[in-house]
């Protein structure tokens, strides 16, 4: 049993040396504490403990520190003139427009008129070839003399009891066929002249002497201009809206920088079914001759104005499960200390940058238009930031443009005299405006306006 003291030895020794190894590597240094040591760093300092818990942040609640307020901006609610008013597309069409086509056929002998010249109703414009028709008149009337001669002198043989009453009968009826025949005669030579139905300005004309034409060939538009219409499509939310006698704002791109104002005159009591729209007819007064039926129109209808309404930045409104609501800014308990309290708003007129408040805040309230999403429940603690002056700071301290002076007044005189136009300039612009020169006489379109009602 000797041989086996050797292997026994063996295995004592590979204990041991077991044992030591994982007795060192228990308790071998972490690399970052022989850093420290390397550098003289504090390991008490360290961000976990010795028992492995985290140590509180310095400033925090926990730490037994005051919670710092929240940074935020605001805004206050302000009173403005706010324009209930909504955009649309129309075109234009005359007031009263016609195109002129003969009723029977024949030969043009005289066209009397010129292309664009303005006509007045009953003005006789084309005149047919009439001699025919002439001729028949002088025949009719010949007739009508014999039948009446006729008549008069059975009326004195039958007070004298000289013919029968039926031969007074026969020759009444006689005149009166001769009356019907000149009529019929008198009506188609009146045919054969073409007048203007209303004053009006006569189109371009498509017909010259010595054509002939068969009845219903087109010979020239009139077009009644000094009053067109507007036509323009409105969605059917705003029918409740829009009454006649309203106006709207119209411009043209043919017309650039010009206003126009309409006068709603109609509304179709019928809506469309494919757009779920209504029609609307306005009018526009234009004896100045600056717009034509077929323009492309951009319409602005206002519904209403309100002179003091409440409005709010458009950031301001949080939207959250159909409602609206905004983050008011309120003294808390301590002096000198504001919180935030969550309102739910009722929401009038929208404008671009800014919302109509009718319900939920008071004139001069403090709500917040950036830091909501840091402020998850009432009471949080706030910081307001001005960015304004930040930015005016900043603006401040720019350096100043190359030729200007420090003070800025120099570039402010150079900026005014830049900004100044010329004379001629000033004329130019004056005329281009977008106002109109003044008219005698009463506006065609409230005559349309008095007739619909």
């Amino acid at each position: 049993m000797s041989f086996k003291k050797p292997y026994l030895a063996i295995a004592l020794v590979g204990v041991a040396a077991a044992s030591g190894a994982a007795w060192w590597l228990q308790h071998k240094p972490t690399s970052t504490a022989t850093e420290m040591a390397a550098t003289g760093a504090n390991p008490v300092a360290s961000p976990t403990s010795a028992g492995g818990a985290a140590a509180p942040a310095a400033g925090s609640p926990a730490a037994g520190g005051p919670a710092k307020p929240t940074a935020v901006e605001i805004a206050k609610v302000e009173k403005a003139k706010l324009v209930d008013e909504t955009q649309s597309v129309g075109s234009l069409r005359s007031n009263q427009g016609v195109v002129l086509r003969p009723e029977v056929g024949g030969r043009v002998s005289q066209v009397l008129f010129k292309d664009g010249q303005r006509v007045k109703k009953g003005q006789v414009l084309v005149q047919f070839d009439d001699q025919l028709p002439a001729a028949q008149v002088m025949q009719a009337k010949a007739e009508m003399s014999i039948a009446q001669a006729n008549h008069t002198r059975n009326q004195e043989l039958v007070a004298q009891n000289f013919i029968s009453k039926r031969s007074l009968d026969e020759s009444e009826a006689a005149l009166q066929v001769a009356q019907a025949k000149l009529a019929l005669a008198q009506a188609t030579l009146q045919r054969l002249k073409v007048v203007a139905p209303f004053d009006g300005v006569a189109g371009l004309r498509q017909i010259n002497v010595g054509d002939y034409l068969k009845d219903g060939t087109d010979m020239v538009n009139v077009e009644d201009i000094d009053a067109v219409l507007l036509d323009f499509r409105l969605a059917e939310r705003f029918q409740t809206k829009v009454k006649p006698g309203q106006k709207a704002q119209v411009s043209f791109d043919a017309l650039p920088g010009r206003q126009f104002t309409a006068i709603i005159q109609a509304i179709d009591p019928l809506i469309d079914a494919n757009g779920r729209s209504v029609g609307i007819r306005g009018c526009i007064d234009n004896r100045q001759m600056q717009l034509r039926p077929g323009m492309f129109a951009r319409v602005n209808a206002v519904f209403g104005e309100r002179q003091d309404a409440m409005v709010i930045p458009e950031e301001a409104i949080v939207p959250q499960g159909g409602r609206a609501f905004v983050v008011k800014i309120v003294p808390g308990a301590n002096k000198d200390e504001l919180i935030s309290e969550r309102v739910t708003v009722k929401i009038g007129l929208r404008q671009p940058g800014k919302v109509e408040i009718l319900e939920g805040l008071a004139l001069g309230d403090s709500v917040v238009v950036a830091g909501q999403q840091r402020l998850q429940k009432d009471g949080t603690l706030v910081r307001i930031v001005d960015m304004s002056k930040g930015q005016a700071g900043a603006a401040n301290g720019a350096p100043a443009a190359p030729g200007g002076a420090a003070t800025g007044k120099p570039a402010e005189a150079n900026a005014n005299s830049s900004a100044k136009p010329s004379t001629a300039a000033s004329k130019d612009s004056a005329k281009g405006n977008g106002k109109m020169p003044a008219v005698s006489g009463e506006n065609p379109c409230l005559r349309g306006l008095n007739a619909t009602r």
